[in-house]
């Protein structure tokens, strides 16, 4: 039997049936949902699941974001809460990536506070104390209405990418083919990951990889069977969780330092480079066209 002391430890090594075993009733599980996703967090276990419901594509649109940000919050806030898996709800979809309505025919006041949003997700994932895994349903090869790269920027985030084996998911960061510029901390995320050239090459022809390319460049840690999904994203993490959590969590933070400062230092500029970017009538009139060519490909 395990001491109740030691259940967490417990837990880690025996499954989820630890606490059963201990004599113990099952550990609780904490759920708080919107209308964009559902959080669970196993107490046992110290793991939290986001699954993505924003259909049809879990587009990253500024409700979304924002109530991501405010269940990424609550999550850290909670000390009992040591890892987090996301994935999706949405069949065959994890994210189609940034709304492209967000950023096309609003006003500058509109642009900006998106944007903001857009970079404190990321600052708060990227530099989260919490182990995070991706369980990356992908999306489709046609992508309905928005912008993978979004999505593929939540994942490379993460401590540990798993994508869904099916060579017709696709994931990547894509901008350059609606003529966007990744900013430089989409950039500095991906060079950490695949490295330089890959990178470098990848942006500028704004690729989209195929699940198999994807694990052959880096982009992703492993393929499974997306039955499988769920099961080797909690056994990743509960390997992950038998380390110390201060020696992973200094590692981490020493390995992404200078990228997170590099934008802290430069937020607001960043904005305002994004707004007076996509302002431009050149990028209006592109983003139009794409959005017109989607109503045509849905129609």
């Amino acid at each position: 039997l395990c001491p109740a002391g030691l259940l967490p430890l417990c837990s880690r090594v025996w499954g989820s049936g630890a606490r059963e075993r201990a004599g113990l009733p099952p550990a609780q599980r904490r759920a708080f949902s919107n209308n964009k996703m559902l959080v669970e967090l196993d107490e046992g276990s110290g793991v939290a699941t986001v699954k993505f419901k924003s259909p049809p594509v879990n587009s990253l649109s500024l409700d979304f974001l924002t109530e991501l940000s405010i269940g990424l919050e609550k999550l850290e806030n909670n000390r009992g809460c040591r890892a987090v898996i996301f994935t999706s709800a949405v069949p065959k979809i994890f994210s189609a990536g940034l709304d492209v309505t967000e950023m096309c025919g609003k006003s500058t006041e509109h642009y900006a506070e998106f944007w903001r949003v857009v970079q404190n997700i990321w600052l708060r994932l990227y530099g989260s104390n919490m182990v995070t895994v991706a369980a990356i349903n992908a999306s489709p090869l046609e992508t309905p209405s928005k912008l993978p790269a979004g999505g593929c920027l939540l994942a490379l985030s993460c401590d540990y990418r798993i994508m869904a084996d099916n060579p017709k998911f696709v994931i990547g960061l894509n901008e350059s083919q609606l003529g966007i510029v990744a900013p430089f901390w989409f950039k500095d995320t991906f060079v950490n990951v695949v490295g330089h050239r890959i990178a470098e090459r990848s942006l500028q022809l704004g690729s989209l990889h195929s699940a198999p390319e994807a694990l052959q460049l880096g982009i992703v840690d492993e393929l499974v069977p997306e039955e499988k999904l769920q099961d080797k994203a909690a056994a990743v993490v509960a390997q992950w969780l038998a380390l110390p959590d201060h020696a992973r969590q200094i590692t981490k933070s020493m390995m992404r330092k200078s990228v997170l400062d590099r934008l802290l230092t430069h937020q607001e500029e960043d904005v305002q480079n994004f707004v007076g970017f996509i302002s431009k009538e050149s990028i209006q009139k592109s983003l139009r066209m794409y959005m017109e060519m989607l109503k045509k490909r849905k129609g």
